[in-house]
């Protein structure tokens, strides 16, 4: 782990380090941004590379497959499985990109193989949480999220031009996988989604930011805040009662109502 220099030591090669690794990690976030990554994934990685200098004193250009498995062992012991792995892909990415050396460490990490059912969120409890959402805007949200079943991402980019009420469709851009694809538009959604437009007429976005109220949001330069749609989805769960873990994601792998 790092170390804290004691009164009088000399930190100036730590100063030099600590300095070369940060003219490195800035060249690990141009190269992430060149390769065209998800922002999610952008963050993990570069998160991983800044946990690792740490760990490391800021000296990770030379790690050994022994130093390697000592920092992912630590690191499981307070972190999930997700985030070593992580860890790992970014610091292959480092080595690749930043370092320009082929990536010939062992495989360190391999899961444990878990297979878990999704907590299904039948139409009644759905319908209960509608009910319980008091705020128009999430509340046509989270109907449209179930109904459609769409991810927490592709629901906040919808755009009225995706809306293909003549063929009952809806065009989901850049989905998992950075591939659009197509997705039945029910007609108790259609129905939602025109008398919600009516209210702030947006000519762009399906679900503008709703700071400010209708009036404001017709001229929304963004959608609806995903960690405020979260911290509303949470509060109305705990406010009916729903024992199961209902996020976003719950409503994405969800039976569509019939």
């Amino acid at each position: 782990m790092a170390s804290t220099p004691t009164p009088g030591s000399n930190t100036a090669p730590a100063d030099a380090q600590r300095a070369e690794f940060d003219q490195r990690y800035a060249s690990h976030l141009r190269h992430l941004g060149l390769e065209g990554l998800r922002p999610k994934t952008i963050e993990a990685y570069s998160r991983g590379i800044r946990r690792m200098g740490e760990y490391f004193d800021y000296r990770i250009d030379a790690l050994s497959a022994e130093q390697l498995s000592r920092y992912f062992s630590d690191l499981l012991a307070s972190h999930s499985w997700s985030s070593v792995k992580l860890d790992l892909y970014g610091y292959k990415f480092y080595t690749e990109h930043v370092l320009v050396r082929p990536w010939v460490s062992p495989k360190l990490v391999k899961a444990p193989k878990v297979q878990r059912l999704p907590d299904i969120v039948t139409v009644e409890e759905a319908a209960r949480l509608f009910a319980a959402t008091r705020c128009l805007s999430y509340r046509v949200f989270f109907f449209t999220l179930y109904s459609m079943v769409l991810r927490l991402g592709e629901a906040l980019a919808l755009r009225v031009g995706d809306i293909d009420a003549a063929r009952m469709r809806v065009h989901v851009r850049d989905a998992k996988g950075r591939r659009d694809r197509l997705v039945p538009l029910p007609d108790a959604s259609l129905a939602v989604l025109r008398r919600f437009w009516a209210v702030h007429r947006h000519p762009e976005l399906l679900f503008p930011a709703r700071s400010g109220g209708a009036q404001a949001a017709r001229q929304a330069k963004a959608a609806l805040d995903r960690a405020g749609v979260q911290r509303a989805l949470t509060r109305v769960v705990a406010d009916i009662g729903l024992k199961k873990t209902s996020t976003p994601t719950a409503f994405a792998t969800a039976m569509r109502p019939t």
